[in-house]
């Protein structure tokens, strides 16, 4: 008889990847020089609806302005500086975007 381990907990958070209640705080793979200061960190605020509506709007139908956008607001970087990210680190913030709207039950 085969035994299926039911072990239904939330899987462990990365250890680049810092969660609290307003927000979660990525560490980068690859630092960066941001409003020129060299970063290995971003932190991403939880988002408000007010936040969602004003990058769907901002992105005019284009998903990724939309995200560019929401992303900005959260971290407070312009665009230029978000696409200066390697893509690693972006996918990072992205993850740890998506931990902080998703249930936690789930």
């Amino acid at each position: 008889m085969t035994q299926v381990n039911q072990d239904t907990s939330v899987p462990a958070l990365p250890t680049w990847l810092k969660l609290a209640d307003e927000g979660v705080t990525v560490t980068l793979k690859y630092p960066t020089v941001i409003s020129g200061v060299m970063t290995d960190a971003l932190t991403i605020r939880a988002p408000s609806v007010k936040d969602w509506r004003a990058s769907k709007v901002a992105g005019n139908g284009d998903y990724e302005k939309q995200e560019l956008s929401l992303f900005g607001s959260l971290t407070g970087l312009s665009e230029a500086e978000l696409l200066t990210l390697k893509y690693k680190d972006y996918q990072r913030l992205s993850a740890g975007y998506f931990r902080l709207v998703d249930e936690d039950d789930v």
